[in-house]
């Protein structure tokens, strides 16, 4: 039996065709790479634009380990006991692979340290530029890596400028200052779409119809700023004009910013359910506009208002003729002007409510809670990964020239099982089994794998000699401070 056949039921189907996946979307997976619509149909979500370029099949294996484990080592898909060899290696391969994030995540977070926000701790090392540039690429280097062995996709800071293009979905007219941050990642897993309900006008707002919001189910954003003396110097090149003029630009850019927001820190955001068509809200210096349909309407109404308010004043300025009854009829206009003037501040209130309350319900981590919450996950997709591969490798002799064939395999099995159209990342589950010494890779090309009792004893050895085998710790950037009182 070849190792396509032993996950590959020949009684099975083939996973359903791109324009299936597309009417049907499995939840949890983006829907399978559609043909792009012609130029000239209208688009419901302008980010699809940017999706259609890559595999749409997302690598994020949205089933827990648990209920992996379980479907993987039932007795009738091994031979003899090694079910229950499988099973306890599956265990200890998943304990080690959460050691080795574990000191991931411990060497990332003494990096991040001198940009934490939050941290509560006393600053006891002094770091010159060049060492906090170091420090700040070393950031980004493990934060990508981590987002990646989680299965997060990137999105281009450049494609945001598209997507900030795109009507939001909670009826909000907002706007980002994209070239206000020193460094920008976006990445998100899980596009999918959310039913939701609404009254229809046309049913005079009597009954409800469903329509789809597509969604990120996972939404990562990492930003620090510019220094505000760096941005005030780009303003005055874009804008060719004085200091004073590009200070007060820059100002106005960051008037919605927290005085807590330091442009020396990186903030570390992680959404969940977030429309597609509102990541604006996601960035700290969002600021609110109104409207076409609202500048309209308040402008109708403040004008006609306002408008009345000038003739009635001014008709009895004109029959006047003492002056309690002039002063009234200013007052009078005083107030009609105040009270349109606070209809728009009521609807920018409004605006501000919607979208703090829709990031309330949106949040669910910051800066070192966002670490450990993709710690997790990134371990928990590796230990899956691996599962599945290691199933196909144990049970069959397997050659490097099948492993396109295994891949696929694989994937069908997922469907089979699941009914998960996935991207399965089969290069580095392999790279992972084969440095940990489980699989071996012979100079013929033949893939040779420990069995499950041989395997778990393995890791037990690695095990033993982990702590044994730790490097000792480097003094790196930075310098203690000496005969200085600590801040």
């Amino acid at each position: 039996m070849s190792a396509v056949e032993v996950l590959t039921p020949r009684d099975q189907g083939t996973p359903p065709s791109a324009a299936a996946t597309a009417e049907a979307p499995i939840a949890g997976t983006a829907p399978a790479a559609a043909p792009a619509p012609a130029r000239n149909e209208p688009r419901d979500d302008i980010i699809e634009d940017i999706l259609a370029e890559a595999d749409a099949r997302e690598k994020f294996i949205p089933v827990t380990r648990a209920a992996l484990m379980e479907r993987l080592t039932r007795s009738q898909s091994w031979r003899g006991n090694e079910a229950k060899d499988a099973r306890r290696f599956f265990r200890y391969l998943d304990y080690w692979r959460q050691a080795s994030y574990s000191a991931h995540l411990l060497e990332m977070g003494q990096t991040y340290e001198p940009f934490n926000p939050d941290s509560d701790l006393l600053v006891t090392r002094r770091y010159t530029e060049s060492e906090r540039s170091v420090l700040q690429q070393r950031l980004m280097e493990q934060t990508q890596l981590l987002l990646e062995r989680a299965n997060y996709t990137r999105i281009d800071p450049a494609d945001v400028k598209l997507i900030l293009t795109a009507d939001s979905h909670y009826g909000l007219d907002l706007h980002v200052d994209m070239q206000a941050f020193d460094e920008l990642m976006i990445y998100y897993r899980g596009a999918t779409k959310r039913r939701h309900h609404r009254r229809d006008a046309r049913k005079l707002y009597l009954f409800k119809e469903e329509y789809d919001v597509p969604i990120f189910q996972r939404l990562f954003v990492l930003f620090k700023l510019k220094p505000i003396e760096q941005r005030i110097d780009e303003v005055m090149k874009q804008e060719e004009c004085d200091r004073t003029t590009a200070e007060k630009v820059v100002r106005k850019l960051r008037g919605s910013l927290a005085a807590e927001i330091k442009s020396d820190c990186v903030y570390m955001k992680l959404f969940k359910n977030i429309p597609r068509s509102d990541i604006e809200m996601c960035f700290p210096n969002t600021t609110v506009r109104f409207r076409l349909f609202d500048k309209l309407r308040l402008g109708v109404t403040a004008g006609g208002g306002l408008g009345m308010g000038v003739v009635g004043t001014a008709t009895k300025l004109m029959v006047a003729a003492n002056p309690i009854a002039l002063a009234g009829a200013a007052v009078t206009l005083g107030g009609l002007a105040f009270r349109q003037g606070m209809k728009f501040i009521h609807k920018r209130n409004e605006y501000m409510v919607t979208m703090a309350q829709n990031l309330y319900f949106h949040a669910l981590a910051d800066n070192r809670g966002v670490m450990t919450v993709l710690a997790d996950r990134a371990a928990e997709e590796d230990i899956k990964e691996e599962m599945l591969l290691y199933n196909v490798l144990a049970k069959d002799a397997v050659h490097v020239n099948e492993l396109a064939d295994v891949d696929a395999a694989i994937e069908q099995q997922l469907f089979n099982t699941f009914g998960l159209n996935l991207n399965f990342d089969l290069h580095d589950a392999l790279d992972r089994l084969v440095n940990d010494g489980v699989v071996q890779i012979g100079q013929d090309g033949w893939i040779r794998t420990l069995p499950p009792a041989d395997a778990a004893r393995h890791i037990d050895k690695l095990w033993d000699s982990y702590l044994d085998e730790l490097p000792d710790p480097t003094r790196g950037e930075g310098v203690e401070f000496e005969d200085e009182p600590l801040t």
